[in-house]
């Protein structure tokens, strides 16, 4: 099955605009998500300043 050129153009946009959002929202994602599920019971608090200076 051939595809039209526009949609592998159309198909090509998509895949980069994925890869730009993966690419630049992978991390605070993480970090999102292990502040909202919080520190472990005998861990310190987590905030933003514990994640900078350490």
């Amino acid at each position: 099955m051939a595809l039209n050129p526009s949609t592998k153009h159309k198909i090509a946009i998509v895949l980069n605009v994925t890869k730009v959002v993966f690419h630049w929202g992978f991390i605070p994602a993480v970090l999102f998500l292990g502040f909202r599920k919080g520190a472990d019971p005998g861990m310190p608090k987590l905030s933003i300043m514990n994640l900078l200076w350490q």
